[in-house]
């Protein structure tokens, strides 16, 4: 139980302000689909961080610890040109809004967390309570309850904030946000 509850708080406070509650914002205001785009949230969180508790050391040691602040900066700059795209017809969101709301949320999503504090505390936190597969799969739910206590306020509200502030300029504090999250991590590099 303290595996879940842990896993479940350090999360839901980690994630409170991060770049992927930005994103569920964009998508519920996208897609005013709620439901859709919980279930795609849920999805792509379970099997991040499934893949980060189960193999987040393994992968880490293949990869030169050199390259991953690169990896992390380069995600930031994608999303953030995404996200400075303009309005098209029904392609606003890319080549991923044909997809659906279910299907563009999951990929987006994953994408996101990649290399997210988020992640990287549950990698922490499975190598914390590691006793094997039970914990591990305890510290995956409570990291995946974590994230959806924060995001899927967000989602059902995103479409009313959304309606309420310029998109224009949504994207470009978005865009700006996501630079200096890049920026901030290639300075980290020391």
């Amino acid at each position: 139980m303290e595996a879940f509850l842990s896993s479940t708080l350090a999360v839901a406070i980690a994630e409170i302000g991060d770049k992927t509650q930005l994103l569920a914002l964009f998508l519920a205001a996208r897609y005013n689909r709620p439901y859709a785009i919980t279930a795609g949230v849920f999805v792509a969180t379970l099997v991040n961080h499934a893949l980060s508790a189960w193999f987040g050391v393994a992968l880490a040691a293949v990869i030169p610890a050199q390259w991953i602040p690169w990896l992390i900066a380069g995600s930031f700059i994608a999303i953030a040109i995404w996200l400075l795209v303009s309005d098209k017809e029904d392609d606003e969101m890319g080549r991923f809004a044909g997809y659906g709301p279910f299907l563009a949320t999951l990929i987006l999503f994953f994408l996101a967390e990649i290399g997210d504090k988020t992640q990287i505390a549950t990698v922490v936190l499975a190598a914390k309570y590691s006793v094997g597969f039970w914990s591990s799969s305890v510290v995956i739910m409570g990291t995946t309850v974590g994230m959806l206590l924060a995001n899927v306020p967000v989602i059902f509200a995103g479409k009313w904030l959304m309606d309420r502030m310029p998109l224009n300029v949504a994207r470009k504090a978005a865009f700006v946000l996501f630079l200096l999250l890049a920026i901030a991590t290639l300075v980290s590099m020391g």
